[in-house]
């Protein structure tokens, strides 16, 4: 008989159908392949051999996995989506959704309308897998998880930022005492929420809705939880019966369109061959031991003599009892006066903390000899305050101080202690005896421990034997260091690639310890570690980690034999000095008898609301958790330091402002609670006010807020203040009394500082309004503006709200130039009002605090974390310590402008505050400085490390807080609490820190002519190779010996994670790495280099590379290398590299020449290739003209040019090609991902290996676009008409060396000339706003149309992960774009050192499936005209 097969080789399972030739499911198999990929695929096709032996089948591979076995197997590969399609098609035709959720992947597919798949990105891991992850916490599976969810109560919210979050948060809840119940139904909402905003980026789902694949198939509590967050009104709900296996099904249908039938016994004979040699993706690292004498020798060295017992059932006497309940285990130690071991117990609590420790504690007394007794007991951990109230524990203490008093019981010099638990990581630096710098992982490295237990479960081995594997392992893959999601996807692909579990055990180890010293501790060289280090935490019981870290560091360490219970240990031994001889702690017949009750509550003392949980105990106490602040647990009002909370006063400040109501004669202004209006409201308030309109705010932002406006989220790595915006908005657009909708867009703030270099607001808060136009569908029909505006002076701004509102009417009322004119006159006085008011109040509570001798805590963030909803209620919570909370606008103010020594280019007007109040509390030692930074705020990897300088080289300790849509404030109180414990033994004890001044030195000196004539060799990052290789030997002609860097490999990117803050985009990693890695290489010599780098000074991260650089080659010990900025503005000079004296001019002439060739060869070239006819006579010829045009172009006169240009299209022209059609693909991007095929995994030769031809828009064009800004700047922001002058002539000038390229390519046979700018300007003036000018700014959305016009509507975006421009005007337009042109295919793709490859390609490739197909259509439709 003839069949169809298909193979579905997901992340976590194998899946095979075969049907018969009418599509006829005869056989099907769902099968977890734990792993090994391999085994199972041939051990499921084995099975089916009897029954098929005789028969021909045709085949398709797909699903992750699938690409190993097409390179394996040679079968045909389709991709997933596009095979469930076509199952779909065939048997739901009706289907307008589809949701398929998978072991690692989710996927949207939009059928009716345009056709649109979405797939998740690198970002949002785990689907499948994370339910599984999240059932292993509770301590079941998820067929359990569906189980316990049908008896649920409550819904609690979890982040569906990402998995590794949302276990965060469980923990959270699990350690509050939450059901498990109400957790496993939050799980599920978590996953749809995920789902949602991850992936409907702004695109309804609505219609017939059918869902497929395994999750989806087998928790029907998952697919209610969608069906009601969707809902039934409008829309209907399938699952088929066989839904886990549509993928399989539709991977049989395609392969019916190939004629070639192979028998099914051929098929497995090619299963018995060897993998071929070129398969390989994944790179290897160093094995962890070479030989077994190697490894006895390690243990032997690692052994502490510490520790002794005592048998507990023969001890009389005092026992002290330490307590660590952690975030997924709990355990206690016993011991005596000598510090002598009695007993100890460690287990894991699976979501009850409190009944675990109850055991521990009965079996430890069941144990004990009559004649002892308790003496003492402690606890910390995240359980300390809810289990001390129920058991009466004698001491609490914040956990970091209980882990150093163990530590220094086994090493009494000990200066560094690295904890790795089951979900946190806790890098400590001591300093004279004190605490001085605690890091923790934010919410996001958290995959330490349990990532370790939960991969060991996956593939059915305990932790300690997964850890043995890793021991001896030949070849450890190398899994990179991001967040945990990532490398589960590298670990899959790892797998697909045939590694052994050993090779990914220690591979494993190698990540969990570099995620701890790039990640949390951020360490440049492993000597700033300290001489003395102590490990420990349960993760290090295992030697594999435990050599991971000595070989990655180089250092020698202690690991005690008890690594796993130093909390505990440090609890006892705190309990035996503070102990009085007399216990409190429930004796045994009270733990016995021991029961306790739980309801839920709304605390409603404030806005916040929050939800409670009230525990009683037998003694009728009560313990409440789940508030942020004191009031909820019943304490005291007057107890707290409310009047000295600045967060507080400013909020009141800022919104209490009385409004017209009815007597407004304009009628009702609508104004979002968002981003810049917590800096700018008073002006907004105030202009509205006295023109006569009534202002109506957006209501106060909380989680449902969050959730209205959660479906038009066009980019799921934006930071939380910027989605809340999408809320504010839906709950203006609900209301039907408002006559205008205003959201201004705000490039310019109003200068505070004469001494900062620029005032620009983040690319997010200036573009969000443009973000909020394009996506938000409520908006049709309403009168909605967002008019880009400056404030940077009163005239500026007057001028332009002029323009926006000259003859706005309402009712026949008309508004007056001068009325509105006076009215922004009286807006402006207003704003300076307000921050005068908060300079008043500062000063009062500064004064307060210096007269009393107080600390006092300067929280500095943005002005939008005054809300409530983003700061997660710390500043009550400090205020709850009885500690004034002061904010970094109260301090900037009060201050002298302060020649800040900052290396980074002071040019963001919220920041600027924070240099200076991070100065002033640097000097002042009652005052501590806490920032807050969001998850995902790009400009935070720039700020916080300058503040950290700021602070630490004055002595003083600096504290970091990511705070997120996740409200678990566990690890927040615990940072809070150990500087609070660090700063009281400084003063008890006068201990001062000595200052470091000269870290705050990053002068580099200035490049001088002498250099020049020295010869000094000048280093240039890579970015666009062709352009640059011609670029180079011009440079060399007029005596600069500049030499472009030309290897972007692993090392680079190793050096750039060292020395540059890895929250930092990926070309600044690449760049830095570039010239780290040459100055560190030996192939230089020092004394005679100097580094060159661009500075555009516009509002992205790049302008700040320049800073970037000067800390890398300081902290390497190179202060004495001169760096150059390059800038238009002129921001830095250097005698001997000025481009601006007219001595230069030839050579710029030239220079611009040589890019131009660049664009015209890679122009030419691209469209040559995918049609040659004689494989490779592109490339040679592209080759051989660089290598001339490297002779010529220095000295080439213009007549040479001319024929030049000529001569490059008409041989290009004359290159034999096929006569095909193939679909056209465009790359966008911003700029260095886009040029550097390093840096975007060779995107160009994978889109052409899929059949495209690829149109990559000019390097030009950023040029011109950087110069048609400042015309632009002039319109829009009231910048200098004399820039606008020099921006068009430069213009003009380039068009002038365009000019015989666009002539030559005019009168080619195949050939497009560029776009003009003024052209680009318009097309994206239609989908964005222009003052949209960071990064790539309007460039990017322009070149997108522009693309689309070149009828190139495939368009991969693609942008480092975490771009902030991007957000605005590349996933921020696309919606637009879509909707402007339907036939538009567009995949946004996300690069970073961490993500997986695989996961990338399979996205392009779906893209070019979708390319090919609406090819196929049009060509249909004209064959049928």
């Amino acid at each position: 008989m003839n069949l169809h097969m298909g193979l579905d080789v997901g992340s976590t399972t194998v899946k095979i159908v075969i049907t018969d030739e009418n599509f006829n499911t005869l056989y099907q198999v769902y099968r977890r392949h734990k792993s090994d990929v391999k085994e199972t695929v041939k051990a499921v096709l084995n099975e089916a051999y009897d029954e098929f032996k005789d028969d021909n089948i045709t085949i398709n591979v797909t699903g992750s996995g699938g690409m190993f076995l097409e390179k394996y197997m040679g079968i045909n590969f389709v991709q997933e989506v596009i095979a469930e399609t076509a199952a779909i098609r065939k048997f739901i035709p009706e289907t307008d959704v589809v949701i398929e959720l998978g072991g690692e992947d989710s996927k949207i597919t939009y059928l009716s309308g345009s056709v649109e798949q979405r797939m998740n990105s690198i970002c949002a891991g785990g689907t499948g897998a994370f339910i599984d992850q999240m059932a292993a916490l509770l301590d079941t599976d998820a067929s359990g998880l569906n189980d316990l969810s049908k008896n649920y109560k409550k819904i609690y919210p979890i982040a569906s930022r990402c998995g590794v979050f949302a276990k965060t948060d469980i923990q959270a809840l699990m350690n509050q005492g939450a059901s498990r119940e109400d957790i496993a139904i939050s799980v599920f909402q978590s996953v749809v929420n995920q789902t949602i905003s991850n992936l409907a980026c702004g695109r309804p789902i609505r219609g017939n809705v059918t869902f497929l694949g395994g999750p989806l198939h087998f928790l029907p509590a998952l697919r209610d939880r969608f069906i009601e967050t969707l809902g039934e009104d409008e829309n209907t709900f399938t699952t088929p019966e066989d839904a886990q296996l549509y993928v399989a099904k539709g991977a049989a249908i395609l392969s019916a369109e190939n004629e070639d039938y192979v028998p099914y016994k051929d098929l497995i004979k090619e299963l018995e061959k060897e993998a071929p040699e070129d398969m390989e993706m994944t790179k290897k690292l160093d094995p962890l031991f070479t030989s077994k004498e190697e490894y006895k020798k390690f243990v032997a060295d690692h052994k502490t003599e510490q520790i002794v017992y005592e048998d507990i059932k023969d001890y009389e006497g005092p026992i002290y009892i330490g307590i660590d309940a952690g975030s997924t285990t709990s355990k206690i130690v016993l011991i005596t006066d000598e510090g002598h071991i009695l007993h100890d117990d460690y287990r894991m609590n699976l979501g009850r903390p409190l009944e675990v420790v109850i055991n521990m504690l009965k079996d430890a007394y069941a144990k004990k000899n009559p004649k002892a007794y308790i003496a003492s007991s402690g606890i910390c951990g995240y359980g300390e305050d809810f289990i001390k109230n129920a058991l009466h524990i004698d001491n609490g203490e914040v956990e970091t101080i209980a882990h150093y008093s163990a530590a220094k019981f086994f090493n009494p010099d000990v200066d560094f202690i690295l904890d790795i638990g089951g979900q946190d990581m806790k890098a400590m630096h001591i300093r004279d005896g004190i605490i001085d710098s605690i890091q923790l992982n934010e919410a996001c490295s958290s995959g330490c421990g349990s990532f370790l237990s939960t991969f060991a479960a996956s593939v059915g081995m305990s932790v300690e034997d997964f850890q043995k594997k890793a021991l001896f392992a030949k070849e450890p893959a190398d899994l990179g260091s991001r967040c945990t999601v990532f490398m589960n996807s590298k670990v899959k692909q790892a797998q697909k690639e045939g590694s052994e579990v050993g090779d990914i055990a220690a591979g494993l180890c190698y990540s969990v310890i570099k995620n701890a010293i790039q990640k949390v501790i951020k360490v440049r060289d492993p000597k700033s570690l300290g001489e003395n280090i102590v490990v420990q935490g349960g993760t290090f019981y295992g030697d594999a980690i435990l050599r991971s870290f000595e070989n990655i560091t180089g250092r020698r360490t202690t690991r005690p034999e008890i690594a796993g219970l130093m909390g505990a240990m440090g609890m006892a031994l705190i309990s035996r000095d503070k102990s009085t001889g007399q216990s409190t702690l429930a004796g045994v017949d009270e733990l016995e008898s021991f029961t306790y009750s739980q309801k839920s509550a709304r605390c409603g003392l404030c806005t916040n609301n929050c939800a409670l949980i009230i525990n009683v105990f037998p003694d009728g106490t009560r313990y409440v958790t789940g508030n942020r602040c004191e009031r909820g647990a019943g304490v005291k009002k007057e107890e707290t330091a409310a009047d000295l909370n600045m967060y507080k006063f400013k909020n009141n400040l800022l919104f209490n402002r009385k409004t017209l109501g009815d007597n407004a004669r304009m009628g009702r202004v609508g104004l979002p609670r968002v981003l810049n209006m917590y800096e700018d409201y008073p002006f907004w308030h105030k202009f509205f006010t006295s023109l006569g309109f009534d202002v109506v705010l957006s209501g106060k932002s909380d989680r449902k807020m969050y959730e209205k406006g959660i479906s038009s989220i066009s980019s799921e790595t934006a930071c939380y203040p910027a989605k809340l915006a999408h809320g504010h908005i839906e709950d203006l657009a609900a209301r039907d009394d408002l006559d205008l909708i205003f959201y201004p867009a705000i490039f310019y703030e109003y200068k505070q500082f004469d001494k900062a270099q620029n005032h620009m607001n983040c690319p997010v808060v200036s573009g969000y309004p443009d973000v909020i136009k394009n996506n938000v569908e409520n908006l049709e029909g309403r009168n909605f503006m967002n008019p880009y505006l400056s404030l940077e002076s009163e005239k500026i701004i007057a001028d332009r709200l002029v323009e926006e509102f000259d003859g706005y009417t309402y009712n026949g009322i008309v508004l007056s130039k001068k009325e509105i004119k006076n009215a922004a006159t009286a807006a402006w006085k207003e704003l300076q009002d307000y921050h005068d008011q908060i300079k008043i109040r500062g000063k009062e509570i500064i004064d307060y605090v210096n007269a009393n001798n107080l600390n006092a805590i300067v929280l500095a963030g943005r002005p939008y974390h005054i809300d409530p909803e983003v700061n997660h209620g710390i500043p009550e919570l400090i205020e709850g310590m009885k500690i004034p909370v002061i904010s970094e606008d109260a301090v900037a103010y009060n201050i002298e402008d302060v020649d800040t020594k900052v290396r980074v280019l002071d040019q963001w007007s919220y920041h600027a505050r924070l240099y200076r109040a991070a100065e002033y509390v640097a000097d002042n030692p009652n005052l501590q400085l806490i920032q807050l930074n969001s998850f995902g705020c790009g400009l935070d990897a720039v700020t916080t490390d300058q503040v950290q300088d700021l602070l630490e080289a004055h002595g003083k300790i600096y504290t970091l807080l990511k705070i997120d849509e996740v409200s678990n404030l566990g690890a927040i109180k615990i940072r809070i609490r150990s500087l609070l414990q660090a700063l009281n033994q400084k003063k008890m004890e006068g201990i001062v820190f000595k200052e470091d001044l000269d870290r705050l030195d990053y002068s580099t000196p200035e490049f001088t002519k002498q250099m020049v004539d020295e010869g000094y060799t000048i280093l240039a990052p890579q970015m666009a190779r062709e352009h640059f290789r011609i670029l180079a030997p011009v440079f060399h002609h007029y005596g600069m010996n500049i030499e472009f860097l030309d290897s972007v490999n692993d090392k680079v990117l190793d050096q750039g994670l060292k020395y540059v803050n890895n929250d930092s985009c990926y070309p600044s990693i690449t760049v830095v790495g570039q010239f780290m890695e040459a100055v560190n290489s030996g192939r230089y010599d020092t004394n005679k280099l100097a580094i060159v780098m661009t500075q555009t000074g516009g509002a992205c991260r790049a302008s700040n590379y320049v800073g970037y650089i000067r800390k890398g080659l300081r902290d390497a010990g190179y202060p004495n290398i001169p760096v150059i900025a390059l800038s238009a503005q002129g921001i830095e000079t250097n005698a001997g590299f000025d481009l601006k004296k007219p001595s230069t001019i030839p050579f710029l002439k030239r220079g611009f020449r040589a890019i131009i060739f660049g664009d015209l060869i890679n122009r030419v070239a691209n469209a040559t290739r995918p049609y040659e006819v004689e494989k490779g006579a592109t490339d040679s010829l592209k080759e051989a003209w660089i290598e001339r045009l490297q002779a010529e172009a220095p000295t080439m006169s213009d007549r040479e040019y001319k024929k030049c240009v000529k001569e490059i299209v008409d041989n290009f022209d004359n290159i034999p090609v096929k006569d095909i059609k193939l679909p056209k693909a465009g790359i966008v991007g911003e700029i260095l991902v886009k040029f550097l095929p390093e840096a975007n995994n060779n995107l160009q030769k994978v889109l052409e290996a899929e059949g495209a031809e690829v149109i990559l828009p000019d390097l030009t064009d950023f040029f011109m676009y950087c110069m048609k800004n400042s015309e632009l700047k002039a319109d829009l922001y009231g910048k200098s008409k004399m820039s606008a002058r020099f921006g068009r002539l430069g213009i003009n000038i380039v068009e002038q060396y365009r000019k015989p390229v666009r002539k030559a390519l005019r009168a080619s046979k195949r050939f497009n000339e560029p776009e003009y700018i003024d052209q680009i300007v318009e097309y994206a003036d239609t989908v964005t706003s222009l003052g949209n000018q960071a990064g790539e700014g309007w460039l990017l959305a322009g070149e997108m149309v522009e693309l689309i016009h070149a009828d190139a509507p495939n368009i991969v975006c693609i942008q480092p992960f975490g771009c902030l421009p991007n957000h605005i005007t590349g996933k921020g337009v696309m919606k637009k774009i879509r909707e402007d042109y339907p036939q538009a295919n567009i995949v946004a793709i996300d690069y970073d050192p961490g993500a997986s490859e695989v996961n990338q390609i399979n996205r392009v490739k779906l893209m070019m499936s979708q390319a090919r197909d609406n090819l196929k259509q049009k060509e249909l439709q004209e064959v049928n005209k």
